[in-house]
């Protein structure tokens, strides 16, 4: 696990449900559990810092971080699409993003790529992009946060005349390797599926453990993000793997909820002006938060 995604997923899933802001000792003691040293984490929160993600302050002589109104934004967003069941169906438009920006800004251009690219758009052609996904909000946000509206268009179209749906899609994603990597996840997670439910039926299963292993099937389903964009059910495949996959997902999830939360709660230290700030029910089940497409 890379210490600066892992970072994400604690917030994400723990922390943000307990005042938002957490010891740095806490985050060391949790990352640990995943092989990442105390420095690593130590690293990935100085970038985070540089990057205006996370932000930090010092009481005492504890340091205690949160994340900036641009990390939640990241960090929202990524929450909802994690725990959102998706079952619209398409609405026959297609949103078409096309830019322009100068070398001199490539930087800045670099960045519109990867926004697009984590929001859902696929790459039609080169500063072309599209989906089949009601996007106008987050692009009128990424428009906003880095001030693009003399470089960058967004208009829908409900009909494209040389190419069919199917093929736009096979153009701008690989919905092959997607199903794919949805089977290696379903054949890693479907057998532990079935040991887990026994453990935790018998209580032979620790806080501790259930902490470990909710996390990481949360930091293992993220990665889909980056790779899924969420078709509406009327575009995909009649073998697509997705659905069980999310189904697995949701009852892992759940079965360690419980007990990953109350370990989580045994070793979190709040700053002392933020002590006592719980919303345990939305820590063990943030799918209650959502959000049905």
């Amino acid at each position: 696990m890379k210490p600066r995604s892992l970072l994400y997923t604690l917030f994400g899933d723990f922390v943000q449900f307990y005042g938002g802001e957490v010891w740095i000792g806490t985050l060391i003691k949790m990352m640990n559990h995943f092989g990442i040293s105390e420095s690593s984490v130590r690293g990935a929160i100085l970038r985070l810092v540089q990057q205006d993600l996370i932000i930090g302050r010092k009481i005492g002589n504890k340091s205690y971080y949160s994340l900036t109104p641009k990390g939640k934004r990241n960090m929202d967003d990524g929450v909802k699409r994690v725990y959102t069941i998706r079952n619209h169906q398409w609405d026959g438009l297609w949103r078409v993003v096309t830019y322009s920006i100068p070398e001199e800004k490539r930087v800045l251009r670099n960045q519109v790529r990867k926004e697009l690219s984590w929001t859902g758009f696929g790459l039609m052609s080169n500063s072309i992009w599209v989906s089949p996904n009601p996007l106008e909000k987050q692009v009128l946000t990424l428009m906003d946060t880095y001030d693009l509206k003399d470089y960058l268009i967004v208009f829908s179209s409900s009909q494209v005349i040389t190419h069919t749906n199917e093929e736009i899609l096979r153009t701008c994603w690989d919905l092959k390797e997607i199903n794919k990597n949805y089977l290696t996840f379903i054949q890693q997670y479907e057998s532990k599926l079935h040991d887990m439910q026994q453990a935790v039926w018998e209580d032979t299963i620790s806080n501790e453990k259930c902490f470990y292993e909710r996390t990481k099937i949360v930091h293992e389903y993220r990665k889909f993000l980056f790779l899924d964009p969420g078709f509406p059910l009327d575009l995909l495949p009649d073998d697509w793997h997705g659905i069980k996959a999310r189904e697995l997902f949701w009852n892992i999830h759940q079965l360690t909820s419980v007990k990953a939360v109350k370990y989580f709660e045994s070793i979190m230290e709040y700053p002392p002006d933020k002590a006592g700030y719980v919303n345990r029910e939305k820590a063990i089940n943030p799918f209650s938060e959502i959000y049905h497409d």
